[in-house]
């Protein structure tokens, strides 16, 4: 019996994967942070996260309709475009702030490249990069205290730490006050890598805003991607295991006080690292093809969130620095395409 030999263009290798079942899977895995969230905050927060998604669908269908293509909101995409916007807002900041974020994340961060899988930036996070230059008073400031009564999750009266009432901020703006203070902050530095406000942390009893407050939220959802294989595993852990590693080396706040696991643990679950790192960073269309790409993309995402929380203007640096390296992405690619099976790599005479 004579076989036919079919050559044909790449992939060989196929699975069930598609768009709308990786994004409503994404979609499925944000649902226990904004549950936690709701839990914390309560309806508002689930009902800043419904005028985000709203906005982001609403705009899809508007501009393909207006470039005439198919409308194909049903894929969920927008729909994870819009819950990410919010998720990166807190429940203090008025109803027309995730709408306004959601709009200008479908209509420059996705539909101006030309659609999925054509931008070159994470539009969630170009969304959240829009508003905090634009409202930085709302995106900063007026943070809200759990149901349960906590602002920062810290156990100490900061009014007495530093001279002054502080009513609104989160445990990350906490530390970057403390790195800041000029007094003896021994006791501050001491509270907070305490176990009651790593609890705090771990679970979600602090400020902050709505998608990134439960770090055991977001690492069940991370780990149903994972398990899902909707997203690789290096990223996120090259992400968040350099936070930990720089951290640990150069995280300390307190001159006068040793270099410590503790530092590390409070940055790994403190701001929008965890979020980040399972659900931006990843991005198929953003992030690098290669798995060498990958850690270079993660390790460069770790250090820049590093040196801007420790060294720059922001509390937090996960945003930008995403950002940052979904520039250098197609230069990473370049680099780091293995050779064909079969090429033999030229020598230079």
């Amino acid at each position: 019996m004579d076989k036919k030999l079919i050559v044909s263009a790449s992939p060989h290798l196929h699975d069930n994967s598609t768009v709308p079942s990786i994004m409503w899977d994404v979609s499925i895995a944000l649902m226990p942070a904004l549950i936690a969230s709701v839990c914390f905050w309560g309806i508002n927060a689930l009902l800043l996260t419904c005028y985000g998604v709203i906005a982001a669908v609403v705009t899809e269908a508007m501009i393909l309709y207006l470039r005439k293509k198919p409308i194909v909101i049903k894929d969920g995409s927008a729909v994870v475009t819009g819950i990410l916007v919010s998720f990166n807002i807190h429940t203090g900041v008025p109803w027309w702030l995730p709408v306004i974020g959601s709009v200008f994340a479908i209509a420059i961060g996705k539909q101006a490249f030309g659609g999925l899988g054509q931008n070159i930036f994470n539009p969630a996070l170009l969304g959240r990069a829009f508003l905090m230059l634009s409202w930085p008073s709302y995106m900063t400031g007026g943070f809200q205290a759990t149901d349960m009564g906590s602002m920062n999750g810290i156990n100490i009266t900061l009014t007495e730490a530093f001279g002054t009432q502080i009513t609104s901020a989160t445990p990350l703006q906490v530390a970057s006050l403390v790195r800041d203070a000029s007094n003896n902050f021994s006791s501050v530095f001491t509270c907070l890598t305490d176990n009651h406000t790593l609890v705090n942390l771990f679970w979600g009893n602090h400020a902050g805003v709505i998608g990134e407050v439960s770090a055991f939220a977001l690492i069940i959802g991370g780990l149903y991607l994972l398990l899902k294989k909707v997203i690789e595993w290096r990223i996120p852990v090259f992400f968040i295991s350099t936070v930990f590693v720089l951290t640990l080396l150069f995280g300390s706040i307190d001159s006068y006080i040793n270099f410590n696991i503790r530092i590390a643990i409070f940055h790994l679950l403190s701001g929008g690292l965890l979020l980040g790192a399972f659900f931006m960073a990843t991005d198929m269309v953003t992030s690098p093809i290669t798995k060498k790409g990958r850690i270079i993309f993660a390790i460069g995402c770790g250090t820049l969130t590093v040196l801007i929380r420790l060294y720059g203007g922001y509390p937090e640096g996960v945003s930008f620095a995403i950002l940052l390296m979904n520039l250098c992405v197609p230069l990473i690619d370049k680099f780091t395409i293995p050779i064909p099976f079969g090429q033999v790599k030229e020598v230079k005479q």
